[in-house]
């Protein structure tokens, strides 16, 4: 028997444990029981037979993380070294900034329905030393206050991302 319930961080061994996920959810059917599926890193949902899955084990989902993390931060390194390379900095300029150096300048606007995502786009457009407000919005609150906080932030990009 599969001891598999709502909240268990799970792979799909039909997939190769390709993506960590969450049970988001569990439905009983005449014949089995499917799972709710919620990506961990990717945004994804899928739907899975309970007997397809394979629960994580806390210290390889550490080891994963932590893996993606290196991986995240690899690349923001090789891309940071790369717009160096070309005579571009990433980064914000002030009115008390005085450098011959192109900038690329910019303020981003980013809404996203869902609250751990943002959290998340947050952190990386902090690594990446990017001037961005990252807003949680529930996707059907979104077009009434798009308006609102464009004329709020003034933003030069708008990202609209949805759970």
């Amino acid at each position: 028997m599969n001891d598999i319930k709502k909240g268990d961080i799970v792979f799909r061994k039909s997939y190769n444990k390709d993506v960590i996920f969450m049970v988001k959810n569990i439905i009983e059917t005449k014949k089995n029981r499917i799972a709710i599926l919620r990506g961990m890193i990717e945004r994804i949902e899928a739907d899975s037979d309970i007997q397809d899955l394979e629960l994580v084990e806390k210290e390889e989902l550490k080891i994963k993380l932590k893996e993606l993390d290196d991986k995240l931060n690899e690349r923001i390194v090789k891309m940071k070294q790369e717009v160096k390379d070309e005579g571009y900095k990433i980064g914000i300029l002030t009115n008390n900034t005085r450098t011959k150096e192109r900038i690329i300048a910019g303020k981003i606007l980013h809404l996203d329905g869902d609250r751990k995502y943002s959290e998340k786009s947050y952190r990386y457009y902090r690594k990446l030393g990017l001037n961005a407000i990252v807003r949680n919005v529930p996707e059907y609150r979104q077009p009434r206050l798009v308006y609102r906080l464009l004329e709020m932030y003034n933003p030069d990009i708008l990202v609209i991302t949805r759970t």
